[in-house]
């Protein structure tokens, strides 16, 4: 499988760019991760959420993109770099589609940021890769997030039963699972 190539050039849109996790980034990861509104709506993610966290997941990012399996990119601010947020992708070759997500700090919130880096991801995905379908899935209580996907115009497919584990209990949680299709991705 061929690596994943950065989107060259960064792709910009609203004050963001989406760009390379550096070492730098690090106390931004865990401040973003450690949010409690993050940590409950994504139940993979450690809590707390440590440095050392932050540091194994950075230490995992580059042989993934290598490997072609996935991409993981800083939401940055447009014009000093501070990271904002996080937007990723994991793909599928064999089906021509992948599966993105998101998440955004407490401060950045409201102001279309998580929006803009997601359109600005799919549709890059969608010319980069010919993809026919990317999928997102939210909690069925984080209306935020459903907001996102529905800006973007991504559209309400089912519901996803015990579909995600929590690290820390055990607990699981349903799913929406969400679709878009090349010529749906909204534009503002």
């Amino acid at each position: 499988m061929p690596e994943i190539p950065f989107p060259d050039p960064p792709l910009r849109a609203e004050g963001i760019w989406l760009r390379p996790w550096m070492q730098a980034d690090v106390p931004a990861i865990v401040l973003g991760c450690s949010d409690p509104v993050v940590a409950r709506f994504m139940p993979a993610i450690p809590s707390p959420y440590t440095e050392h966290n932050a540091l194994a997941w950075l230490d995992t990012q580059e042989p993934k993109r290598l490997a072609g399996t996935s991409l993981d990119l800083a939401v940055a601010e447009g014009e000093s770099g501070a990271v904002l947020g996080a937007v990723g992708a994991v793909l599928n070759n064999r089906a021509m589609s992948a599966h993105v997500g998101y998440w955004i700090t407490a401060d950045a919130r409201g102001h279309g940021h998580s929006t803009a880096a997601l359109r600005l991801l799919c549709g890059w995905l969608f010319r980069a890769f010919e993809l026919g379908r990317i999928e997102l899935t939210t909690d069925p209580e984080n209306f935020a997030s459903q907001k996102v996907a529905k800006r973007a115009g991504f559209q309400q497919e089912g519901l996803l039963r015990s579909h995600l584990r929590r690290v820390e209990t055990g607990e699981r949680r349903d799913s929406l699972v969400w679709g878009l299709l090349p010529g749906e991705l909204t534009t503002g």
